[in-house]
């Protein structure tokens, strides 16, 4: 039986691979599995390599083919491979269906599994339970809790356990004098926020230099797929870099909140 770490490099599975070294979680995992796209923040590198450091059990890098910017950008060219797909915004409304996680995240990490196991390509695993996977979690997003589809693999999500949110993530990595960790995504992943994405502009322009580049060759779409509509990392549909990533109060308009009324709105 093997215990392993689906490792991500964010907040959350960071904590959870901290807190197992530190004999809070149990029973020690056998290793840690982290799906390299190819397309992480530096940040998420340095990170990873910082982590590495501090846990007394293996973490396995793995990668299917290039990566998935690689993949992408082949795919574009005609030549690539058609999975290699984000769920982009597309015109005039809606997005396209996400397969950038399954492919580059799950089949890469359930390979490295089997391997793991001595399994050989095409041999069954069987039906009894050989692996607990460990997911990163936590109650703020407990929506995504999803069953292994596999019945050699058990998932299980310590930070549920220990009813801990992002912010207990946070907290607890404050309380053991460890660094905050940055947020693990690919540069242009369209799930980003305007928060995020003003951050990555203002604090590591190479990151956001390289999603404006992959938001640019998206924009006529894979030639096999190619319907009239035009592609987009943002949500307003518009280039990257002509974005305005800035909030209301930002721009300059009224916030409602934490202002004192002055008694001059006529209510």
């Amino acid at each position: 039986m093997l215990n392993i770490i689906s490792l991500g490099a964010g907040v959350q599975s960071s904590t959870m691979a901290l807190m197992a070294a530190h004999g809070e979680i149990t029973p020690m995992p056998d290793c840690a599995i982290f799906a390299d796209t190819g397309a992480e923040p530096n940040k998420v590198y340095e990170w990873l390599d910082w982590l590495e450091t501090q846990l007394p059990f293996p973490v396995h890098r793995v990668m299917r083919g290039n990566g998935l910017r690689e993949g992408l950008i082949n795919s574009l060219n005609g030549d690539g491979d058609r999975k290699a797909r984000p769920p982009f915004f597309i015109t005039p409304s809606g997005m396209l269906n996400r397969q950038c996680t399954a492919q580059y995240k799950i089949v890469p990490i359930k390979k490295k599994v089997r391997d793991l196991l001595g399994l050989k390509k095409g041999e069954r695993a069987g039906k009894d339970v050989r692996v607990i996977q460990w997911i990163g979690i936590s109650t703020d997003e407990a929506s995504r809790m999803k069953p292994s589809y596999d019945k050699w693999i058990v998932h299980r999500w310590p930070l549920i356990d220990f009813n801990m949110s992002r912010e207990s993530c946070l907290n607890w990595m404050l309380a053991h004098g460890y660094p905050k960790p940055s947020k693990s995504a690919c540069t242009f992943c369209p799930y980003h926020d305007n928060a995020l994405w003003r951050d990555m502009k203002e604090n590591d322009p190479k990151s956001f230099s390289d999603a404006v580049l992959i938001d640019a060759l998206i924009r006529p779409g894979i030639p096999s797929q190619r319907n009239n509509s035009e592609w987009f990392v943002h949500r307003d549909r518009l280039p990257l870099d002509h974005v305005d990533f800035r909030t209301a109060e930002d721009a300059g308009q009224l916030s409602m909140f934490n202002n004192e009324c002055e008694g001059m709105c006529g209510v």
